[in-house]
């Protein structure tokens, strides 16, 4: 039996009797596939499993059932980066850059973050609830080089909760190849009441402890989520909430692909057909290819 700890899981925690909860991502084969579904130079890979982690513990707090939508748009090598999660636990992510001004923006970095990927831009945060709820969406500039005091700012500006986050990508072997893992924590500060009076140093505290976890840390698969909570806050104590799965998952598919085709005019389909007589489409998020028979768009139009 492998004592390797479980992964793919998203879990809730709060420290005992100071105001101050968190949530833990612990990402690997699911972050994997997404990764590995594209050939991503390594800092692009690296940017949207930050991404995909940051979406995780973000969307993990929704009270309903819907989805986040987390997405970063620039003006640099990177043009935008999107990661979706939904409340079923299911991920997917995808990015779309220019290889050439990667490489060129790589140069002299051991790995380019954020700011130097992405460039002048915005930060996006998109709540949905459903098709028949308006959707909700906060919007920040891109400050910081990395997703993770993106995140800070735009919960500070939209939400006035003071928050910090801790992102990790890698890959580790583990004994079948090298694969992608990928962590994250995000711990926010309670709002001070008349019941608990000042919370702020109880604040400075937790922030304290929370600057001396590593990034190696978050993505060690030897490291229970549980170990890693006891060992950044086992001076307070910590409760934990339980976890719930993680999962790479796309919602494309074949009948997805064949709405979307039949909104185009026929004339441009005629355009798309191939020298086999069938239209192929990819999958931007999972690389997955559909091949549809046009006659069948006609047949159903």
């Amino acid at each position: 039996m492998s004592s390797t700890p479980p992964d793919d899981l998203i879990g809730a925690f709060q420290i005992e009797g100071e105001p101050v909860r968190g949530r833990l991502a612990r990402l690997g084969p699911a972050i994997d596939e997404i990764l590995t579904g594209h050939d991503y130079p390594e800092s692009v890979a690296n940017l949207l499993g930050e991404a995909c982690a940051l979406a995780a513990l973000v969307g993990s707090n929704l009270k309903f059932d819907g989805r986040l939508i987390l997405q970063a748009q620039g003006s640099g090598p990177v043009r935008f980066v999107v990661a979706d999660y939904d409340t079923s636990g299911g991920l997917r992510g995808y990015c779309r850059f220019d290889a050439e001004a990667v490489a060129e923006a790589s140069q002299g970095f051991q790995r380019p973050g954020a700011r130097s990927l992405l460039g002048e831009g915005v930060f996006v945060m998109t709540v949905d609830q459903g098709p028949d709820m308006d959707r909700y969406q906060g919007v920040t500039p891109i400050e910081g080089e990395t997703l993770a005091l993106c995140a800070e700012q735009y919960f500070a500006q939209s939400e006035q909760t003071p928050t910090r986050v801790r992102l990790a990508v890698g890959q580790a072997d583990e004994g079948e190849g090298a694969r992608w893992r990928a962590g994250g924590v995000l711990i926010q500060h309670i709002a001070e009441d008349d019941a608990r009076g000042s919370t702020e140093e109880a604040w400075n505290r937790t922030q304290a402890l929370f600057e001396t976890l590593g990034e190696d840390e978050l993505i060690d698969p030897r490291l229970a989520s549980n170990t890693l909570l006891w060992r950044l806050f086992h001076e307070d104590g910590v409760r934990v909430f339980g976890s719930r799965p993680l999962r790479a998952f796309c919602r494309c598919s074949q009948h997805r692909i064949e709405n979307v085709l039949k909104s185009f005019p026929p004339e441009d389909r005629i355009d798309m057909v191939e020298a086999d007589g069938k239209i192929r489409v990819t999958c931007e998020y999972c690389s997955r290819v559909y091949a549809v028979e046009p006659a069948s768009l006609e047949e159903a139009a």
